[in-house]
């Protein structure tokens, strides 16, 4: 995403939450919101439908435990059936250990990968608000003016009223597709 945008800085939650709720109902595109920590609220404030990562977890691990029980049943029944110590050779207790493990592990692991893949983040991906402090203490909101609406003026007045450090305008090539894409 190119183009012209404006990026005001805060220095408290509380007021880039306000800020971001206001752009939204002033009917303002909100780019991002940058921020050193989660922020509860903010996706409510910008106006986010909810994630579709808990399906991902879920059918990874759903598609985990289903592999470790078709494997040991595999193993013990049908490849290799070796009677040790009287037991059956579908013996689905002695299963559950290693389905549940499966489970946490595909799950887990798979949701970060997707994740990962999902952001765009990626080794060497340098932040386009580096000079703004975001990962240390300061909070950002990203907006476009749009050229049929509001001017660069009324959004500096309406964001004005929240108490930012600085307001100013940048022409980034954001790459953000996170909750939104």
């Amino acid at each position: 995403m190119t183009g012209p945008v404006l990026v005001s800085v805060f220095d408290q939650e509380q007021d880039i939450l306000q800020a971001t709720a206001a752009a939204r109902q002033a009917g303002i595109e909100i780019v991002d919101v940058f921020t050193p920590y989660a922020v509860h609220g903010m996706d409510r404030a910008m106006g986010l439908g909810s994630s579709r990562l808990p399906w991902v977890c879920f059918l990874l691990g759903l598609f985990g435990a289903v592999a470790a029980a078709w494997f040991q049943y595999w193993a013990s029944a049908v490849d290799w059936p070796i009677n040790v110590g009287g037991k059956p050779w579908q013996s689905w207790p002695a299963f559950i250990p290693v389905i549940f493990e499966l489970t946490v592990l595909f799950g887990g692991v798979g949701t970060v990968l997707v994740f990962i893949a999902w952001a765009g983040l990626r080794p060497g991906r340098s932040s386009p608000m580096a000079g703004f402090r975001v990962t240390d203490d300061r909070f950002a909101l990203v907006v476009r003016p749009l050229a049929a609406g509001p001017d660069r003026s009324s959004v500096e007045t309406l964001l004005g009223r929240f108490h930012p450090l600085s307001i100013e305008e940048r022409d980034l090539a954001l790459d953000v597709k996170g909750a939104r894409g």
